[in-house]
Order: C-alpha cells, then structure tokens, then sequence
C-alpha cells in the first residue's frame, strides 16, 4: 500500500477498488460459513419483521420490547422492507450487511483524505478496518450497525462539503441513521460542538455554523415527523421514544456486572407487571447502584473497567454469529484469536496516531469524527455497555490507526536510511 504510487488518480482508484472487491469476497465467504441462526435482538428483529407485513402488532404488553424500545421500530421497518422486496430470505440481510461495510470502507477512505489529505494514510485506514474481523463479523446477523454506521459517516462528508445542499442532504442522512441505529445524542452533541467551536469560534465562520445548525433542524423535523406517522400508523403507538430509559442506567451502573448486560438484572424486572411498577423497581435500583458506588467510592475504578471494556476487550462479534455450532473448538479458538488480533492492532496503531496529532498538522475535519467518538466514549460511562457498541466507531478509530502505522512506516524507513 505505501509503495504503490498515489500521484496517479486512476491508479488511486484502481488500488481503492482492488481492496473493497478482496473484503466483499471474503465478508460474503464468511456470511456463507457460519450458521443462518439469528441471535439475542439480531433474532427479534429478523423473527417480528413479517407481522409488521401482515399487520399485526409488533407487541402486546407496555413491557414488551418495541413497546419499552420504540426507537427500534425504524429499524424493524427496514427489515420488513428488505422481505418484502427479497422474502424472507436471511441472506438478503446478510449481503446488504457487506454492501454496507463495502461502503463504509469507501468513505473511510474519502473521511480520510478530507482529515489528512495523504492517500496513503487512507489506503491503510481502509486495511487496518477490512481485516478486523471484530468488526465485520456481524454481518451475518440481522444487525442494525453497519447501515447506521454508513449512514452517520455520510453525514459527516457531508458536512464536510460545505455546501448548501450538502447541509440540507446532511439532515436527511442524519434523520436515517438516528431511526436505523438511534445513537443520535452522541452524533449530534459532537457536531454541535464542531460548530461552536471550530467553525465559529475559532475560524468565525458564522454563516457555515448557521448551515450546519440547518442541518440539525432538517433532522429534528423529519424525526419528529416520522415519529407521528409511526403514531399514526398504528404501528407503534408510542412512535420512537425510549419507553424505558431506566433499564439503561440501571445496567449500566452495575458494578458487579462492570455495566454490561447481566442476567441477574434481567432477572431483576418481571416484565408480566405493568411499565408503571417495573418503573419504579428500575428508578429504586437505580438509586440502590449509585449509593453502593458513591458508598465505596468506587466511581474511578468502575469508569475504568467500563473504559476497559468497551475499547480493549473482543467487541465478541464473532460469538453473535453461533459459528461454534458447525465449526471445531480449534477453529473457534483460532477465528476468535485472529478477530481480536485486528482489534488490538487498530488500538495500538490509533494511539500512536493520536499523539502524533500533536507533532502536525491536520484539517480540523478531523474534529468532527473525533467529538462524536467523546461524547459516545463519555455516555458509556453511564449506561449499559458491550464490547460490539463500538463498532459503529471504529472507522474513526481506523482513520487514526491508519496515521499511527503510516508514522510507523516512516520511522523504520528512516532508521534504514541512517543505517545505509
């Protein structure tokens, strides 16, 4: 990748094409060699999707899981539209999952060359990326991630542009990834802050501020208007409000459970009860968690651990696909070795990136993937969190691992030349 030349825009496009065809292979052989099975919510969704076609509802109870989680529904619409365009064929799902990917590669590539402008930095951004199997081994199931990945980076290039349709066409985007994967708090409080500080405060550029909060009142209308019609339409009554916001916080300040998910909190709430009761168990145990950590003062520790977690353990993608079921334990133990393998040199190579942000200079694009990576990194801190919720991310951390081993090159490079 560093030697072939980047001077040569068809070359340039010949290598970017030559690296996106290699993954969809091998991401559509991998697709074709682990189980079908659909797991945990990969399996709600993909198992509740058809009654949306025939009209029926997608739950009974206040307590059921489109009724406390609402903000799915837009993504169970989607799933709906994929059967009743392909049928209710898994792996329709599946190679939409890579096209998806495919395209996340793409624009972690032109992302990339907006931050750097050096198309080395963003062929081994896209290399670093495509061999993380952490990352891609999802796409076997009938996940939400990869399109609402794609989607909030497209949001991001597109602000980037700078242009008046740009910004409109930012907030559509930015409306389709908060109703296909609703992290949307996140990726708005980053771009909020981009436009107060970089783009106003510090360039004083306040008509291009003005246009990105354009964008976000595009978004706030369109949200606002697919939650009414999905009100409207009987669908889900409660339109794509979080009707449980409590189970999130309750999880997540867990300690015994390092905030991850925890049977015995499951346990804890009996969904038979009315939303009304199981409320107030949840706001009691909540206030139960923060006393037993303000108590022992075990805060620090436990924003570590959960630090820890989210960014340095197996995202356990691989184990979502069920692949134990039709492989051996050696091969299990070799494709969980080699996933988290990809994971740990991306870590390694995006902190070496992120100091040598402070060596040079770089667009302050940069900043616009980089605040919303914050404040996600800053709300997981709080709520429930898992290893895979960062996959959403890691195109961003890729960006910056990419640096990180383009200095690595440059630094044995000019060792060699010393030594000669």
């Amino acid at each position: 990748m560093t030697k072939i030349k980047t001077d040569d825009k068809k070359i340039n496009t010949f290598v970017l094409l030559g690296l996106l065809l290699i993954f969809i292979i091998v991401a559509t052989t991998w697709i074709l060699n682990v189980p079908n099975q659909q797991l945990s919510d990969f399996g709600n969704f993909w198992s509740r999707a058809p009654g949306i076609l025939n009209g029926t509802k997608i739950y009974a109870r206040d307590t059921d899981y489109f009724a406390k989680y609402a903000y799915q529904t837009g993504f169970i619409i989607y799933v709906a539209a994929v059967i009743k365009v392909f049928g209710y064929n898994i792996f329709a799902i599946q190679f939409l999952n890579v096209i998806y990917q495919a395209l996340i590669l793409l624009f972690t590539y032109l992302l990339t060359l907006k931050a750097f402008n050096k198309v080395i930095v963003a062929r081994l951004s896209v290399l670093l990326l495509m061999i993380n199997l952490d990352w891609f081994a999802l796409n076997s199931q009938t996940s939400n991630q990869y399109l609402g990945s794609l989607l909030y980076l497209i949001t991001f290039y597109l602000l980037m542009n700078d242009k008046l349709w740009s910004y409109l066409l930012a907030g559509v985007t930015l409306t389709a990834g908060c109703l296909i994967r609703p992290i949307g708090p996140v990726i708005i409080a980053g771009i909020v802050v981009f436009a107060i500080i970089y783009v106003w405060l510090k360039h004083h550029n306040f008509k291009s501020a003005l246009k990105i909060i354009l964008s976000l009142l595009v978004y706030l209308l369109l949200f606002s208007l697919a939650g009414w019609g999905l009100k409207a339409s009987g669908i889900n009554t409660y339109g794509l409000s979080n009707h449980d916001p409590e189970w999130k916080f309750m999880t997540g300040l867990h300690y015994q459970s390092t905030g991850t998910y925890s049977p015995d909190m499951n346990d804890f709430i009996d969904d038979n009860k009315p939303r009304s009761v199981t409320k107030k168990i949840e706001q009691k145990q909540i206030k139960h968690e923060i006393h037993y950590l303000n108590n022992n003062h075990l805060w620090l520790k436990f924003f570590i651990n959960k630090t820890q977690l989210l960014w340095s353990t197996p995202t356990m993608a691989t184990d979502f696909t069920n692949y134990g079921a039709n492989h051996s334990p050696n091969t299990v133990q070799k494709i969980n070795f080699l996933a988290y393998l990809g994971s740990v040199f991306m870590i390694i190579f995006s902190w070496i990136g992120s100091l040598d942000l402070f060596k040079h200079k770089f667009n302050d694009n940069l900043y616009l993937l980089i605040l919303p990576l914050m404040a996600f990194a800053v709300a997981q801190l709080i709520i429930e969190v898992q290893g895979r919720y960062r996959i959403e991310f890691l195109p961003i951390i890729a960006i910056l691992a990419g640096l990180g081993l383009y200095q690595c090159f440059n630094f044995f490079k000019r060792n060699k030349l010393k030594s000669i």
